[in-house]
């Protein structure tokens, strides 16, 4: 008996072996090992994000009045020379410019002042003053856009937004004769065209301007060579 069942054990070792073998084959089958050149790549690293383009100075000054300058208050304020200024939460649009080119370390106070003073007239005389103003030369559209032009910064006024960069400066006819000023922003409205920074009812807002009303005048700032000539 205990030779035939050595002889059954081993029958019984040989066939579990045999079926083990079976399975192993079986799986390679169904799941082929993959070469190292098929493997899928390892993932890239992220390219780095773009950088958006710096805000222009003027742009970024007048921007940090929306919320700050809340009214339009057109009254005559006497004011202190050089750097005087009126209340910070009122204002008109050009205070809004004043204020903008101010932080760039040009003062239109004085520049403006200064200019009339040696050439008073070629300045616009619809004031029926005999001399300058320091309060109020300056916060006159009129006057601005006269010293401007006198400074070289005029440019072609165009219906293409393109012709508009950020922090130019551009001018309107509201209707009547009314002047209006703004800085061109570096956003744009749901029509593509760059949106105004300006005060013209509400304090300093940021809004879809450029061509709702007749643009007088284009002109951009070149900085460097008014702070050289300005004392």
């Amino acid at each position: 008996m205990k030779p035939r069942i050595a002889t059954l054990l081993r029958y019984a070792a040989v066939a579990l072996l045999a079926a083990a073998c079976a399975a192993c084959a079986d799986r390679s089958s169904d799941s082929p090992a993959q070469p190292a050149a098929a493997q899928a790549p390892a993932a890239a690293p992220p390219a780095p994000a773009r950088a958006s383009a710096p805000t222009h100075p003027l742009v970024r000054a007048a921007r940090a009045q929306v919320g700050v300058v809340r009214y339009y208050d057109p009254a005559y304020v006497r004011l202190d020379y050089p750097g005087g200024d009126v209340a910070a939460d009122r204002g008109v649009c050009t205070d809004v410019v004043i204020r903008a080119l101010r932080a760039q370390g040009l003062d239109l106070q004085q520049a403006v002042h200064e200019d009339m003073r040696a050439n008073f007239a070629r300045y616009p005389q619809s004031w029926g003053a005999r001399g300058t103003d320091r309060s109020i030369d300056h916060r006159r559209v009129p006057n601005l856009r006269r010293w401007f032009e006198r400074q070289g910064w005029q440019q072609t006024v165009s219906d293409r937004a393109v012709d508009y960069r950020p922090g130019d400066l551009v001018t309107w006819d509201l209707g009547g004769g009314t002047p209006h000023i703004g800085i061109v922003s570096d956003r744009k409205g749901w029509r593509g065209n760059p949106l105004i920074l300006h005060n013209i009812a509400r304090g300093t807002e940021e809004g879809d301007l450029l061509f709702a009303y007749e643009i007088t005048g284009h002109y951009r700032p070149m900085l460097e060579r008014a702070l050289a000539s300005t004392p």
